[in-house]
């Protein structure tokens, strides 16, 4: 549990408390929001920029792989060397790493064309983003009341997922005509820089920085391994988080091509419809966490998340099949696909709850459930699209989001009367909110 934490309880500050945004941190959530508007930049167009420039097909996809690897034992690393080192420690390497690379990676790959040092310095640029992103999300699962962890955890992924996948796009957009890709990908380091200083400066939770020898203590690191030997439900609520996000991974592979070339939509109204998924998202990402700490986590991951995937998902499909390429209804089940996947933002409450005294490297866990889910989508689009066709492939997805229901139940614990899993918290905890 979070220790009791005096807020103040008037004014603006008092208001943030009141929304599980505690004072020491209530910075970072801005800084992760300018970090990730930087780390998502350059997602849109990068691939095709490169290829514009000479790059072979093969190349550039074994470079966005090798990323995608390292993003994801990142993802789990950032989880347990917090606990080894300290949040605030593990973020600022994150910062630090992901700038370096970053000049590395576009002085002296992309403009002087040198596919291997690219190849390396993107690789490397690989563990920023998620030392950075999910250090932060440990900070605030250790920090935060329990009465009020769910809305703080549906802030964290607001300002994430508006940074990466909405304002990011938007920016990009906009500059790209005046200024050019490779520019852009330069201005692309004033928004990390912005989320670091922030960092650096103004917050200051020093309660979980590292003691004398922790850069040779990596007992964290161990215990994000053998949390799940020890709290196996750690390990289910891992399965859930890969598959929470599993069709946004997938559908790029297929969905978008049958849209279009299939169903008949334009490509500017796919991506109308896509980017309006992403848009409802990051608002469900808050309402789900307010309404996990009110009627229970459990609950809202369970039939809000999973049941709501099994339907959408279902709905993506056959709703087109039946009405055509008839954009309001297509945009309508878009739009409550991205609030279902959003139910999921409990977990990031549940899992800590369920290792008390190990959160970080049960965040850890969920990190790297993350890390999977992102590789796993593709490659299950990539075995099973060929024999199932469309049709199939979405009928395994809300079949796998089926299993997922059956496994979120899996996570309650017996007699729970403190919030682990339904999150209503005992007076006391109110009260420390």
């Amino acid at each position: 549990m979070a220790e009791a934490i005096e807020e103040p309880r008037t004014g603006f500050a008092g208001w943030l408390a009141r929304q599980g945004i505690v004072r020491s941190l209530a910075w970072g959530y801005l800084a992760v929001l300018l970090f990730m508007v930087g780390d998502g930049i350059e997602l849109g167009f990068l691939g095709p920029y490169l290829e514009s420039q000479g790059f072979d097909t093969a190349g550039v996809a074994t470079l966005i792989s090798v990323y995608g690897v390292v993003v994801a034992v990142a993802a789990w690393l950032a989880g347990a060397l917090a606990e080894a080192w300290g949040p605030r420690r593990v973020m600022l390497i994150g910062f630090v790493v992901w700038a370096l690379f970053e000049v590395i990676f576009l002085g002296f790959g992309v403009t002087a064309g040198n596919y291997e040092i690219m190849l390396v310095s993107y690789g490397i640029r690989g563990l920023g983003y998620p030392f950075f992103a999910y250090g932060f999300l440990v900070w605030v699962t250790m920090d935060t009341p329990k009465a009020v962890i769910g809305r703080a955890v549906g802030w964290y992924w607001f300002a994430s997922t508006a940074g990466l996948g909405v304002l990011s796009s938007y920016f990009a957009g906009a500059v790209i005509p005046v200024i050019g890709e490779l520019a852009t990908m330069w201005v692309s380091l004033a928004f990390v820089v912005a989320g670091g200083v922030i960092v650096l400066f103004l917050v200051r939770g020093r309660r979980h920085e590292a003691t004398a020898g922790a850069w040779t203590n990596l007992r964290g690191v161990v215990r994000g391994l053998t949390v799940v030997r020890e709290h196996p439900k750690v390990g289910i609520g891992g399965v859930v988080r890969i598959i929470n996000t599993l069709c946004f991974y997938a559908f790029p592979v297929f969905l978008a091509s049958h849209m279009v070339n299939e169903v008949g939509f334009s490509l500017p109204q796919w991506q109308t419809i896509w980017g309006t998924m992403l848009f409802a998202n990051i608002i469900g990402n808050v309402l789900a966490g307010y309404l996990g700490d009110k009627i229970g986590r459990i609950n809202v991951v369970a039939w809000f998340g999973g049941l709501g995937c099994v339907i959408t998902v279902l709905g993506m499909y056959y709703v087109p099949e039946w009405f055509g390429p008839n954009f309001a209804a297509s945009i309508a089940v878009a739009i409550l696909l991205g609030l279902a996947m959003a139910a999921y933002v409990p977990l990031s409450a549940i899992v800590p709850l369920l290792a008390p005294r190990q959160k970080a490297a049960a965040v850890a866990i969920l990190n790297l459930g993350a890390g999977l889910s992102n590789a796993t989508g593709p490659l299950l689009a990539r075995a099973f699209l060929g024999p199932f066709g469309v049709g199939g492939m979405m009928w395994l997805l809300a079949a796998l989001y089926a299993v997922g229901i059956a496994l979120t139940f899996g996570l309650r614990e017996r007699g729970d009367r403190a919030g682990v899993g339904e999150g209503k918290p005992g007076r006391d905890e109110v009260a420390a909110s």
